[in-house]
């Protein structure tokens, strides 16, 4: 599975998300080429603040792995993770991010902040940003301008 693949599937889970008024973002834990654990954002259908599609597959890889030491395993996300998924990955010792869309607003791997590669941390994350980002940045753009369009007519 080359990241492109992988991205594919995340873009595949980010629109189940949007059918479901969630925020479009899907994620996909990858070990030794094979899927430990994918997710896509719940916070409104689960109303749980950290429902984060990051979180979810973070804690699906963890239990079928059957470690928290997430070593090997490359996270592959349609949006660049918020502070609250980027410490989770350093402090689940991913090895590997790999994104699509930058946020300018809340993200946390090199827009507001890199908590992911920060040298005082005692991890740090391999990062590679920008894998097809186009079509994920395109995706949170249509679903955001649906929702401001739903609010005008109400």
């Amino acid at each position: 599975m080359d990241d492109r693949q992988v991205m594919e599937r995340a873009l595949e889970l980010a629109r189940e998300a949007a059918r479901l008024g969630e925020v479009p973002v899907g994620a996909v834990a990858v070990k030794d080429g094979e899927v430990v654990g994918e997710a896509f954002n719940r916070r409104e259908v689960d109303r749980d603040p950290l429902a984060h599609a990051e979180l979810l597959a973070l804690g699906q890889a963890a239990r079928r792995l059957g470690a928290w030491r997430l070593t090997g395993v490359t996270l592959y996300v349609t949006l660049e993770p918020c502070a609250m998924c980027a410490g989770a990955l350093v402090q689940a010792r991913v090895t590997r991010l790999v994104f699509g869309a930058r946020d300018p607003k809340a993200g946390a791997v090199g827009s507001l902040h890199d908590l992911a590669r920060d040298p005082r941390h005692n991890h740090r994350v391999e990062v590679t940003a920008g894998v097809m980002e186009e079509e994920s940045g395109a995706l949170l753009k249509d679903f955001f301008r649906g929702l401001r369009a739903a609010e005008k007519h109400n």
